[in-house]
């Protein structure tokens, strides 16, 4: 049984990525799975200075940890202006100065969402380029467009073909893990 952590790379408490992953890990069994809500991770702006002067903080610390110890890691990005979020741009930069590799030998679902066709897929490939870089390997991908038309709260994925495509992802996740 292998541990999965599980988060969208969005700070909103409204994050649609988050009710992606929250549906996600809904749907996986036999493996032990945390869901963690990154609207409890506020971090300041990486800068060298702040880094210098007041070190890492117990909750960027804790963040680490909980990622080292997973075997695996669910992930959907947000996407601002094609873009992965300033937040989550912040959290991979304090978190790859407290251990460059914080990611080894992780496996990685990435999903991306939102209210758009495009389904956030611009910051999916951007993360998708970067996560590697400290270790992680992106076994498979999946982008939910047009949230508000196909996603339910009761029902999750509406749509036939794009909940196929969810399940083949997920499947291909939980097969390398």
């Amino acid at each position: 049984m292998s541990r999965i952590l599980a988060f969208a790379g969005s700070n909103s408490s409204t994050s649609i990525n988050y009710k992606l992953v929250k549906y996600t890990t809904f749907l996986i069994r036999n493996h032990e799975v945390e869901l963690i809500n990154m609207v409890d991770y506020n971090f300041p702006v990486f800068s060298e200075d702040l880094e210098r002067e007041e070190g890492y903080s117990d909750l960027l610390r804790g963040l680490k940890d909980k990622i080292v110890h997973a075997n695996a890691l669910i992930i959907s990005v947000n996407e601002h202006n094609s873009n992965p979020s300033a937040y989550f741009k912040n959290v991979l930069d304090w978190l790859s100065r407290v251990d460059r590799n914080f990611l080894a030998d992780t496996k990685i679902l990435l999903m991306s969402c939102s209210g758009g066709r495009r389904g956030g897929t611009g910051s999916l490939e951007v993360v998708k380029g970067i996560l590697p870089r400290f270790g992680g390997e992106v076994t498979a991908t999946f982008s939910l467009p047009s949230f508000n038309h196909t996603f339910d709260k009761t029902k999750g994925i509406t749509d036939p073909e794009l909940a196929k495509s969810h399940k083949k992802a997920l499947e291909i996740f939980l097969s390398q893990i």
